[in-house]
């Protein structure tokens, strides 16, 4: 790594980019201060003999105030402490031989490790590794692990990037996790945020041109990715990437929000990340998943051999909102643009068979036109979910689906992401049908508190639940400083083994079983344009996909509470039921797949 301290032969090598700086002193501990070399453009290090793992080192500026390394790889003490020196080549690894799934056999599983168990660590995490090996997952998605400020957090205010969170575990103990996942045949992909740092504890705005004011973004002002002294913030955001895959073993990375990633250079800085981590794994499967708001199908799109020449998928909110939308009838918020009893089965339509649905036309909420042009895309580029944790954890309560709308609607709502060729995710807790709530929670210091619990109000205010006075008003929202909010946050694993929690699992498995055998050996190969279909009645259509293979694969769905006329032939072996459907009619809540082959 060009940034951190680096165990070396003699000792371990310790660089910081401080070009603001005109000297910098490593300090070891109270006793011994070592004055840093400089070369004179920015680069201030030393190697210091002797120095093994485990060792806490700080710098100290020229006012003599004491920071953290900005690329320390374990805060064992918090943002507030000394940085610890790591040896990544230590740890045993036991996955010599891994190299990676292909993407089409994605079935991911989104979850927080301080979330996923009582005790939120890689540890006890492990031990539910099995639990999701047999449900049939491929692939893990942890959300953000960079340290942030105090105990809890979601992650994405991480302020240290290269430090595992230490009330996590060790760095050592998060290896674990990953060779224990590959050990299971279970792809590791790690949620990075690159768009902005957390409010607390973030010291490179004394060492460097880190922020432009070119650009704003939700946070201010947006990361240097394109103004003067810019080389900083891109090798940073290079190097962590390539860290992360790199010390951890890792199999891909989700980016989020890049399209707050500012850039008018004549590189984008997303080009250069996909290129550089690309080419740096020529022997594994790497996969690259984004969140992006602008729909941008270019940052999707596939070579000459349908392999993607930036990033692998992207969240399809588009596809969750339209839904969400038939599924509950939740129409405030940005759920507006998906409601409209003349269109919205158009829509969903759209959404399954070409990804966005907002393809460049005008969004009323958002008051601009989004979106580019998707159907010549796979629709392994898309990623489907019917529940995530924003979509979850941006609710007043952190509400799960089935809170909110029916048994019948939520099955239907399953058998559609779980069956369609879009990649599938679920949400930890969803599979078992959990109860627990997972509402936003962000540990900070008390004089923050108010500021936090007003904001995080301000922002429910025009959400779905709030303009609709059935539901609960923003003031009960929980605080999300409080221990007790992220303590509710938990997994209730003994749900997992009730009556419901068994018939929950009994019915993923299956569909997850069911997908692995006729859907993802289809997906090989299967390019854009590859669906077509229609709207049967007021709430029911129909749409077809050529697979891969040159199979037809067919979905006939009815989202509401009525029996409808089907208008189009059933033809093919089914496959799957939800509901009741006949040559004719398609009854409530009605999901029917077949295959032709």
């Amino acid at each position: 790594m060009p940034f951190g301290a680096t165990i070396s032969q003699n000792g371990t090598w310790f660089r910081l980019w401080a070009p603001k700086c005109a000297n910098v002193q490593l300090v070891l501990s109270e006793a011994e201060t070592v004055p840093m070399r400089t070369n004179g453009q920015g680069w201030h290090e030393i190697e210091v003999p002797g120095v093994t793992a485990g060792t806490l080192y700080r710098f100290a500026l020229p006012d003599r105030s004491l920071i953290a390394d900005p690329a320390s790889r374990f805060q064992p003490q918090g943002l507030d402490g000394p940085s610890a020196v790591i040896d990544p080549t230590l740890f045993q690894w036991t996955d010599k031989a891994w190299v990676g799934r292909d993407w089409e056999e994605a079935i991911l599983y989104e979850l927080h490790i301080g979330a996923f168990t009582e005790s939120g660590t890689w540890a006890s995490a492990i031990e539910r590794l099995d639990h999701l090996a047999d449900l049939g997952i491929t692939a893990i998605q942890i959300m953000p692990v960079a340290q942030c400020y105090g105990r809890f957090n979601w992650g994405y205010d991480g302020a240290s990037w290269y430090a595992p969170m230490n009330s996590y575990g060790s760095p050592d103990d998060m290896r674990a996790f990953v060779d224990a996942a590959h050990a299971r045949s279970m792809m590791v992909l790690l949620d990075v945020v690159y768009n902005h740092f957390g409010p607390i504890g973030n010291d490179l705005e004394k060492l460097t041109p880190i922020f432009t004011d070119r650009h704003n973004t939700p946070w201010g002002c947006a990361i240097n990715f394109d103004a003067e002294g810019s080389s900083f913030a891109r090798s940073f955001v290079i190097d962590n990437a390539l860290y992360w895959l790199t010390e951890f073993n890792l199999d891909g990375l989700r980016l989020d929000a890049i399209h707050e990633l500012k850039d008018d250079s004549n590189t984008h800085i997303l080009e250069i990340l996909s290129a550089r981590i690309r080419s740096a794994f020529p022997a594994r499967k790497i996969h690259l998943v984004v969140e992006n708001s602008d729909n941008g199908a270019s940052w999707l799109r596939r070579d000459n051999e349908s392999q993607p020449v930036f990033y692998t998928a992207q969240w399809n909110d588009d596809l969750h909102h339209v839904l969400h939308t038939a599924t509950t009838g939740e129409a405030g918020g940005y759920y507006a643009d998906f409601l409209d009893d003349d269109v919205v089965f158009d829509k969903l339509g759209r959404a399954l068979r070409e990804g966005f649905i907002f393809q460049g036309e005008y969004k009323l909420h958002e008051g601009r036109n989004r979106g580019e042009p998707s159907a010549a895309l796979p629709p392994q580029a898309f990623i489907s979910y019917m529940q995530n944790h924003d979509q979850v954890g941006n609710r007043i309560q952190g509400s799960r689906i089935s809170h909110f709308t029916s048994a019948a609607a939520v099955h239907a709502y399953i058998a559609i992401y779980l069956l369609s060729p879009q990649i599938p995710m679920i949400f930890m807790g969803e599979e078992f049908g959990a109860t627990t709530a997972f509402p936003f929670f962000s540990d900070v210091p008390d004089d923050m508190r108010e500021s936090v619990i007003e904001g995080r109000m301000r922002d429910m205010r025009g959400n779905s639940e709030d303009i609709d006075p059935t539901k609960p008003d923003v003031e009960e929202t929980y605080d999300p400083t409080s221990e007790a909010t992220f303590m509710r946050a938990k997994i209730d694993w003994v749900e997992a083994e009730e009556n419901h929690g068994q018939q929950m699992l009994r019915i993923y498995r299956t569909l997850i079983d069911l997908r692995q055998r006729e859907i993802v050996p289809r997906l090989k190969a299967m390019a854009g344009f590859s669906a077509h279909g229609k709207r049967m009645g007021r709430s029911s259509m129909f749409t077809t996909w050529i697979m891969g293979d040159g199979a037809v694969l067919r979905a006939y769905i009815n989202l509401s509470h009525v029996s409808e006329e089907s208008t189009v032939p059933l033809i093919g072996r089914k496959i799957w039921q939800t509901g009741w459907a006949d040559g004719q009619m398609l009854g409530p809540w009605s999901v029917l797949w077949t295959i032709e082959v």
